[in-house]
C-alpha cells in the first residue's frame, strides 16, 4: 500500500517538473536565480522529447506501481495527471512536437528576460 502511495507522489513530482520545464521561464522573470534551476530541467524536458529518453521519474513510478500490485487505481492521479504524462498515441512526431514547444515557449520567455536585463542596464548606465 505505501508503495502505491509513492508511486502516486512521484507522478505528482513528474507533473510537476512538466510544468516547471514548459512554464518555469516565467518564474525566472521574477525570480532571476531560478535560472541556474530551470535552464538545465527544460534542456532535459527538450531532449527527453528529442530522443525518446525514458525520464528516471517515469522508470522510479514503473517500479513502485509494480511493487503494489501493478495496476492504476482510479484516483485522481492516475484519472487525471497520468493521461497528461502519458497519453495514448505517443509518436516520435508527437514527441518532437512537444519538444519543439518546450523549446519555442522558453526561447520567447528567454528573450523577454534579456530585453528586460537590457532594459534596466541602460536605465542604471
Amino acid at each position: 500500500m505505501l508503495s502505491h502511495y509513492a508511486a502516486d507522489l512521484v507522478v505528482l513530482i513528474h507533473f510537476c517538473f512538466i510544468l516547471f520545464v514548459i512554464l518555469g521561464g516565467f518564474l525566472v522573470i521574477k525570480w532571476r536565480r531560478l535560472i541556474w534551476l530551470h535552464l538545465p530541467a527544460a534542456v532535459w524536458g527538450a531532449l527527453i522529447e528529442f530522443y525518446g529518453w525514458v525520464c528516471p521519474l517515469t522508470v522510479l513510478e514503473n517500479k513502485l506501481r509494480q511493487a503494489s500490485g501493478g495496476s492504476y487505481s482510479t484516483g485522481f492521479i492516475e484519472h487525471y495527471i497520468i493521461p497528461v504524462i502519458y497519453p495514448a498515441g505517443l509518436t516520435p512526431d508527437i514527441q518532437l512536437l512537444m519538444g519543439l514547444a518546450v523549446v519555442v515557449i522558453n526561447l520567447f520567455v528567454y528573450t523577454q528576460i534579456v530585453k528586460k536585463f537590457r532594459e534596466t542596464r541602460k536605465r542604471h548606465d
